[in-house]
């Protein structure tokens, strides 16, 4: 890697298929109340317990998008890291994510075009090793070129 690149940054130099990253967090109820806000996705599924009782959750459940973000803090932190480039994501949901649960998100390399700089991740969140959110993302990469 050249010595200008962000530490943490893979270029698409030195990717190969199935290298893969990831990251655990623990949902927090701050964290629904803070997706709510930026998001003003205020659902009360995600903010009131009375309601979400009623529902088919039976219980209040994270913002999808919050368990999909955490797929974009891989990329964006690690693989390939700064300076990538989202182009595309596609999201299945599988299971609830809850306040206080622990998630893994994880995105492995698929597929890389070399020319086009383009880099494909199989991307998955996990809770105690059961899928809740399956997808597959195209990202710009960084390269150690400057052409």
């Amino acid at each position: 890697m050249l010595d200008n690149m962000p530490r943490g940054t893979i270029v698409i130099e030195e990717m190969e298929i199935g290298m893969s990253r990831h990251l655990e967090k623990t949902v927090t109820d701050r964290d629904i109340e803070l997706f709510a806000e930026v998001s003003t996705d205020r659902n009360p599924v995600h903010l009131d317990d009375a309601y979400a009782l009623d529902t088919i959750f039976e219980g209040r459940i994270a913002h999808g998008m919050l368990t999909a973000g955490l797929i974009s803090a891989v990329i964006g932190e690690q693989l390939p890291g700064h300076g990538a480039v989202y182009l595309g994501q596609s999201l299945k949901f599988l299971a609830p994510v809850r306040p206080g649960d622990r998630v893994r998100a994880e995105v492995t390399v698929t597929a890389i075009d070399h020319a086009k700089r383009r880099v494909t991740l199989d991307t998955v969140c996990t809770i105690d090793g059961k899928p809740v959110l399956k997808g597959e993302a195209q990202v710009l990469a960084p390269s150690a070129r400057f052409d």
